[in-house]
């Protein structure tokens, strides 16, 4: 008999596997609210249009796209930039600014499966709107940085590299490259470390023509101020001499650096860029974001300045593991009622109901086993605390409590039970 496998490019998480993406999840909630940012969604399909239109060629190629039984062309979601472009658009004015925003979509991209990279996926998005100087930009760097150590990375695993779209475009201005080829530049580019040398090549003099050793020559440019002295007087490297000073307040000075070949591959971008590599380059980006000034104006809405930024679950859970850091499960149940003759069935359910009606997680052997075994189950589903109801200590009106983390026993009043683990609990929280 043929037995069904998951699609290729997706997961199936058993419990234990979602420990380490529930880690993830709550980890960068964590950093979320430290930072101010509050959460929204949006549907989990879009009208194709929304896409093909705005998010260019790389996206497009990657798209699930279909038809509904009213015959509209849809697709499902690969990115949500564009839904939280839509979103504040069709509020127009109304919205307060600034939004700070945050979302933990899953997304769907059919692109080549790699170490790092899956067809179905989890992505955390931070985005600021509303505000047009380098000090979102700034704010969400620091944010990346800041989910990255609230994972339990440290500055030495990861830097972060900093460019901007609008510094290429001065830059491919000068050089006399009609503008209309600059989203070919911005595509070819972004393929630099993706692709094999001899295809750069390829991709890089359809892109450019005759301007292609040009280009290629401005990797040779470490630094701002190579890029003064080749480029004087250009209005984005100041902007981005402004950023650098910003993150050296922020203490980011160490992991933060000026890379001009870092473009992103989406054609929305408007200005400064950043992505976060490990410092082994084991994989490829692991969170990547920059400006896109236009988006909100380009879905109907009013002229709004935006930066945002994303990583995905996969790559993280890949670095997790590489790093060994241990990502503990939750306890299932913090309760687990033993049932000692001569307590019964109906006994075991009265005294779990009370604990869950107080709020307190609870379970119990379903079918009548002996105590070794009904304590097995209780480490299985590592519960906090073991109680021991009947026994001779129930002769007395008494009950056992174990903590299951330190071993310590003890008796307690029937009544008192509850009373007792749930403020155990309380401060353990």
């Amino acid at each position: 008999m043929h037995t069904p496998q998951a699609p290729k490019g997706t997961r199936d998480f058993y419990p234990e596997d979602y420990a380490l993406r529930e880690h993830i999840f709550r980890s960068w909630e964590k950093t979320c609210r430290r930072y101010g940012f509050e959460r929204y969604d949006a549907p989990m399909f879009e009208s194709l249009e929304l896409y093909t239109q705005k998010s260019g060629e790389e996206v497009e190629k990657q798209l699930y796209a279909f038809k509904d039984k009213a015959g509209r062309d849809l697709a499902l979601r690969p990115e949500i930039t564009p839904s939280l472009a839509r979103m504040v658009a069709a509020r127009g004015g109304s919205l307060k600014m600034p939004l700070r925003w945050y979302s933990i979509p899953t997304l769907f991209r059919y692109e080549r499966m790699q170490k790092g990279r899956l067809r179905e996926f989890a992505q955390l998005n931070m985005d600021i709107v509303g505000i047009e100087g380098v000090s979102a930009d700034a704010e969400l760097i620091a944010a990346a940085a800041a989910m990255m150590l609230d994972l339990g990375f440290d500055d030495g695993d990861f830097s972060i590299r900093i460019s901007s779209r609008s510094l290429l475009e001065e830059v491919f201005d000068s050089m006399g490259i009609d503008r209309a080829r600059h989203a070919l530049l911005y595509a070819a580019l972004d393929k630099r470390h993706k692709i094999s040398a001899e295809e750069f090549s390829r991709e890089l003099v359809h892109a450019a023509g005759a301007a292609a050793g040009a280009v290629t020559e401005l990797f040779s440019l470490r630094t701002l101020k190579d890029i003064d002295g080749r480029f004087p007087g250009l209005g984005s490297v100041a902007r981005l001499h402004e950023l650098f000073a910003l993150l050296d307040v922020y203490g980011l000075s160490n992991l933060v650096e000026f890379d001009i070949s870092i473009v992103r591959g989406l054609a929305y971008y408007t200005g400064i860029v950043f992505e976060l590599f490990d410092k082994l380059r084991s994989l490829r980006a692991i969170a990547g974001g920059g400006r896109y000034d236009r988006l909100v104006t380009l879905y109907g809405g009013p002229d709004t300045p935006a930066v945002g930024f994303a990583a995905g679950d996969v790559v993280l859970g890949e670095l997790l593991a590489a790093k060994n850091i241990v990502v503990p499960r939750q306890p299932r149940s913090e309760v687990f009622i033993v049932s000692v003759p001569p307590a019964g069935n109906r006994d075991v359910i009265a005294a779990a109901r009370q604990f869950r009606d107080a709020g307190v997680g609870c379970e119990f052997a379903l079918k009548n086993a002996h105590v070794g075994k009904q304590l097995k189950l209780a480490d299985s589903c590592r519960a906090r605390y073991v109680v021991f109801l009947g026994g001779d200590e129930g002769k007395e009106g008494k009950v056992k409590i174990k903590d299951m983390n330190t071993g310590a026993e003890w008796l307690a009043g029937s009544d008192n039970a509850l009373t007792e683990i749930a403020a155990q609990l309380a401060t353990g929280r």
